[in-house]
């Protein structure tokens, strides 16, 4: 009896064993693949084998990315479909970019990390995503070094294609070579509570930048920048930016629209309680001569402006001063724009700035605005407008092309 028992204790004992490692377990941690993580060796490889098995598991899953240690990845993509539901990343540590150009392993990056047909993708966490951005900010003075990065391309550090019912929240973005986070074709986005960061002087590296997407959130999240905090580009719809503090920055821009002669149709973006410290512009639309299309409604309400140099601007008159840029006989037409309760100080003369083109912004709305200048005893606040259609109510400085100033 004794010997029965003590056999049927043993199967038992090798059965578990046998389900219990056949299991996937509910956190994949990168170290388990082989990532060093000191901030020198190259651990691209021991994330996509994390990332393939993540990707691969139909039990959801957490892929972690432990803190206390540095990874360093080159240019990856992250690509689905997945087998999962759900799909989710947690980042505690930091991940770098190479610090030089040169450590690139293909300079022709559009990006650096990259996430593409991944629906359900949950990024999260305390940690940190360095872009290493200062060596693609400066022009190399050699005509050497002119002649290598010739056809080197600033990358993006996070973008996100296709990704749809995408969630990223907590993390910490700093010194992208270009963009932060770009957005593309995905439907159903929230992102929020993260912090975004690089000097002011460091070229086109915007916060956060949408494209061909819908229904995007952007709510709780501060970001200091060398260009737009946020920027909605072309075929872009319901998009709601809520709590967000920008600054310094360009602001929050719709646009830019129509380059290139391009057929351009945003509609539907909402921004409330967004403040604006010492940026260079606040909200903006920006359209070029000879687009196509539409910007339809729009609303920017409860607004605060600190010191911003362009707080109220519609300009369909956009160059970016590379282009020898020429006016157009079509525009993207403007029109259904809402700006209420904003208030605050500009850093310049000129506070609100509506320049429409020919064709004209139409159905433009302004509700309690009172913008006062930064330095009263330098300068007042004034308004300038020209081909807009709309109405005004209780606005500082008065815009008298608008009915009720």
């Amino acid at each position: 009896m004794q010997k029965v028992l003590i056999g049927l204790l043993l199967f038992c004992f090798a059965v578990s064993t046998i389900v219990v490692e056949g299991a996937r377990p509910s956190i994949l941690n990168v170290v388990d693949f082989g990532a060093i993580g000191d901030g020198q060796t190259n651990d691209s490889m021991a994330f996509l084998q994390a990332w393939n098995a993540l990707c691969e598991a139909t039990t959801a899953p957490l892929l972690r990315v432990p803190a206390g240690k540095t990874f360093l990845l080159q240019p990856v993509i992250f690509s689905g479909p997945c087998s999962s539901s759900r799909v989710r990343i947690q980042v505690l540590g930091s991940i770098v970019a190479p610090r030089s150009r040169d450590a690139w392993k293909n300079g022709t990056s559009e990006s650096w990390l990259s996430f593409s047909q991944v629906l359900n993708l949950t990024i999260s966490g305390t940690g940190q995503i360095d872009g290493q951005g200062s060596a693609w900010w400066t022009h190399p003075r050699s005509n050497h070094l002119k002649e290598m990065y010739k056809n080197y391309n600033r990358p993006t550090a996070l973008h996100f294609s296709q990704c749809d019912n995408l969630i990223l929240r907590g993390l910490t973005h700093i010194n992208s070579p270009r963009n932060h986070i770009s957005i593309n074709s995905c439907i159903g986005v929230i992102i929020s509570h993260l912090n975004i960061i690089a000097p002011k002087e460091s070229p086109n590296t915007d916060g956060i930048d949408i494209s061909r997407s819908s229904y995007v959130k952007i709510r709780d999240s501060n970001i200091s920048t060398g260009d737009d905090c946020v920027a909605v580009n072309g075929n872009s719809s319901y998009i709601r930016i809520i709590n967000v503090v920008c600054g310094p920055g360009h602001g929050i821009s719709v646009g830019s629209l129509g380059a290139k002669g391009l057929t351009d149709t945003v509609e539907e973006v909402h921004v409330r309680n967004c403040t604006f410290n010492r940026t260079q512009n606040g909200v903006r639309i920006k359209t070029w001569q000879g687009g196509q299309g539409f910007a339809r409604k729009i609303s920017f309400t409860q607004i605060t402006l600190i010191a911003s140099e362009n707080p109220v601007i519609i300009d369909q008159y956009y160059c970016d001063g590379e282009q020898n840029c020429k006016n157009g006989t079509t525009a993207v037409a403007v029109s259904n724009v809402i700006y209420s309760d904003i208030k605050g100080t500009s850093a310049q003369k000129e506070a609100i700035r509506l320049d429409c083109s020919e064709i004209g912004c139409t159905n433009i709305v302004m509700n309690r605005i009172y913008i006062a200048p930064s330095a009263p005893l330098v300068h007042q606040t004034e308004a300038y407008c020209q081909n807009v259609r709309g109405t005004s109510n209780n606005v500082t400085p008065n815009v008298n092309c608008l009915s009720g100033s």
